[in-house]
């Protein structure tokens, strides 16, 4: 009976042996996760740390300080650093308004680019792009200079990262970064900039300013959710650019090696062997075009380069496509040669390039240019005439950037597509004109001047027609995939 009752009752309990040997059997596992003797070393490194606390002061100072050492002393750094720049911000944007008066546009935006070119507004979004690719962030304050020689007086100071900084700050501040004070919203209320240069001679500084957040501009890439401050964009690379360094000065002295007539003497005898005595690394000089004996016993050996300095080009072009991997940069560009490219593969290379340019030029319309326009707005208004009337609140008037477009390498094709385009209604010419960084109003004016003027000076004008594909265009399809010349 009591053993029956204790079935019963005890019948839904599992077995709990059972349990742990089926959790024990059935646990799933990732390689990457697994440490052993072989990848122990290469995650050495890896930790947990935060954002912010990955991205320490002191971690920021060497970064930065490295990746200049090499944009400084690298030609490839350089020319990959000013490249990108060029491309991002080029002549520099155009503001084009979008309110119903036409003419109220027009005015606004001759006053605004009036006061981009007074202040050098392109030069300095360029320092700024450059700046954040070797620098890791950079920041610039909104001021007033009377020397500006436009009504607006608004400039911008540019400032470097390691000026950005709290001297005294206190290690159990939550709400405060390095530089950059945030509220309870974790929006950037308040930056402290150091009144003199940390790296300007001086031997102590601390003085610093207290700028609030609406007149700072602070350019970064965000990578990481929480992140205040930038590292270097070129980061990854940096061992790289010093790999490649160093293979073409080892490429080179083993050259020059091979060209000098360097060589060692030697002897096949055994030890204490019938041979002439010879000082031990005693250099013996050599005059060009003579013959030399040796002394009884040596020999003497040419010094050979042995490394494989043939594969010294396909190795310079892994690591640079390696480098300019982390910035969305093809070889081509970034190496300043395409000998080996055919016009397929150029465009579809450059497709994802000018895709992160465009994200790029989009983050700095908001970050930077958004900003610089509303306080010149806010600076405008309290010109009189500069501004016209009756236009509404300025924070709801329409705008656009342009920046410059990107020329296409076959403009027949190019301008086929785009008639093809506007007869089929998929494009309209604000969308065109854009991809050439021009206002459709503008061009389009300008050119009803060229008909009217050459309609009175009884020029003929030629009627824009679309050609269809020719025999050389068929040609150019089927060469697109043989390499291009160097040449």
């Amino acid at each position: 009976m009591l053993n029956w009752l204790r079935r019963t009752l005890f019948a839904s309990k599992p077995d709990v042996r059972l349990t742990r040997r089926a959790t024990r059997f059935l646990r799933g596992k990732y390689d990457s996760a697994l440490t052993s003797d072989n990848n122990r070393r290469h995650w050495a490194n890896a930790d947990g740390l935060s954002a912010n606390a990955a991205n320490s002061p002191e971690v920021r100072r060497i970064l930065r300080n490295r990746a200049r050492y090499e944009v400084a002393n690298n030609s490839y750094a350089r020319g990959i650093v000013l490249t990108l720049a060029n491309d991002i911000v080029g002549t520099g944007p155009r503001l084009q308004l979008l309110t119903e008066d036409a003419e109220a546009n027009r005015q606004i935006e001759r006053a605004f680019n009036q006061w981009a070119k007074a202040v050098g507004l392109a030069e300095k979004l360029r320092t700024l792009r450059m700046a954040q690719t070797q620098d890791g962030e950079t920041f610039a304050i909104l001021i007033s200079n009377p020397r500006v020689e436009t009504d607006v007086q608004l400039d911008l100071r540019l400032v470097e990262a390691e000026q950005v900084t709290t001297p005294d700050l206190r290690w159990n501040d939550a709400r405060a970064i390095d530089g950059i004070v945030f509220d309870a919203a974790g929006n950037p209320i308040e930056y402290h900039v150091l009144r003199e240069h940390p790296g300007g001679g001086h031997s102590f500084v601390k003085d610093y300013d207290r700028i609030p957040a609406d007149a700072v501009l602070h350019l970064f890439r965000v990578d990481r959710p929480g992140q205040s401050r930038g590292i270097p964009d070129i980061t990854p690379a940096l061992p790289l650019f010093a790999m490649l360094r160093d293979y073409s000065l080892a490429t080179l002295d083993a050259a020059k090696a091979a060209a000098y007539y360097a060589g060692i003497i030697y002897t096949d005898a055994p030890p204490h062997g019938e041979t002439e005595a010879v000082e031990p690394l005693d250099p013996i000089e050599l005059d060009r075009n003579t013959l030399l004996t040796m002394p009884g016993g040596w020999k003497m050996a040419q010094l050979h380069a042995e490394q494989p300095t043939g594969t010294y080009a396909e190795f310079k072009r892994e690591v640079l496509n390696e480098i300019a991997r982390c910035l969305n940069m093809p070889f081509n560009i970034a190496a300043g040669n395409s000998a080996s490219y055919n016009y397929a593969s150029g465009r579809l290379d450059h497709q994802t390039y000018f895709k992160s340019i465009r994200i790029d030029q989009s983050r700095i319309e908001t970050i930077v240019l958004d900003r610089i326009l509303a306080a010149w707005f806010d600076e405008a208004v309290l010109v009189d005439g500069l501004l016209p009337s009756g236009l509404g609140p300025i924070a709801e008037w329409p705008h656009q950037w342009f920046w410059d477009g990107h020329e296409h390498v076959d403009p027949q094709k190019e301008a086929n597509a785009q008639a093809t385009r506007l007869a089929s209604h998929t494009t309209t010419l604000a969308d065109e004109y854009a991809r050439k960084g021009q206002d459709w109003e503008a061009q389009l004016r300008q050119r009803a001047k060229e008909l009217q003027l050459m309609s009175e000076l009884g020029l003929a004008v030629a009627s824009p027609t679309s050609s269809a594909p020719t025999e050389d265009d068929a040609d150019v399809d089927q060469d697109e995939e043989t390499p291009v010349s160097a040449e």
